[in-house]
């Protein structure tokens, strides 16, 4: 990954901003936070906080997904929003075009992962030691030998969505660790956060933030 970053050049994209929360559009291609080397320094986290100086991480996305990321703007919202996730409380709504046709039109994975040491940060499956991973997916619609859905994670581990999607056979296309042949063969990686709705850690109304996705 080190040797080939060349993260898009690209103003910072507000969703929302208000005195607790700041709500941004993540470019694919861009890591949410500093790599190890200075080559990997730029970030999301980075480019947010050289605009917002007491912004604090709350979650990730992989570099190669687009999407909508939120951050802190105090300690007590940084907590907040961080138990919502740890307990599962919000819930977040991605697009992807899988290789091949998906069928039925709805369905669950549920498939425990694990870090595979040997190849990390690569995850695989693993029913004896894997932690619970649970996926909904509805197709959107069938576009020439792939499929567009909508994916609903229920957890949140690490590469959940990818790896699943390649376990049933539709690995996502443009996946540089999980997919390979013409699967592998796209622009970027086809997986984006549309939506995510939470509480705010002021009061607790729920907000949905959203961004369009640009494939």
């Amino acid at each position: 990954m080190s040797e080939d970053y060349a993260p898009p050049d690209t103003p910072l994209e507000v969703i929302h901003l208000d005195h607790a929360l700041l709500v941004v559009n993540k470019p694919h291609g861009l890591l949410s936070v500093p790599g190890k080397g200075a080559h990997l320094a730029d970030c999301l986290l980075s480019r947010v906080q050289a605009a917002f100086p007491e912004a604090l991480l709350v979650h990730r996305l992989d570099r190669d997904t687009s999407g909508v990321m939120i951050f802190a703007l105090t300690p007590q919202a940084q907590r907040h929003l961080g138990l919502q996730f740890e307990k599962r409380q919000t819930k977040k709504t991605y697009v992807a075009r899988l290789w091949g046709l998906l069928e039925p039109k709805t369905g669950t994975v549920d498939l425990p992962l694990i870090v595979d040491w040997p190849n990390r940060p690569l995850q695989m499956v693993d029913h004896a030691k894997g932690k619970q991973a649970i996926t909904d997916w509805r197709v959107l619609r069938h576009e020439g030998g792939t499929t567009r859905v909508r994916l609903f994670p229920r957890t949140g581990r690490s590469h959940q969505l990818r790896v699943h999607m390649r376990e049933i056979g539709h690995p996502i296309l443009g996946d540089p660790f999980y997919a390979d042949g013409p699967a592998r063969e796209a622009p970027r990686m086809m997986l984006h956060a549309e939506e995510l709705r939470l509480r705010h850690p002021e009061g607790g109304q729920g907000m949905a933030f959203r961004a369009d996705c640009p494939f």
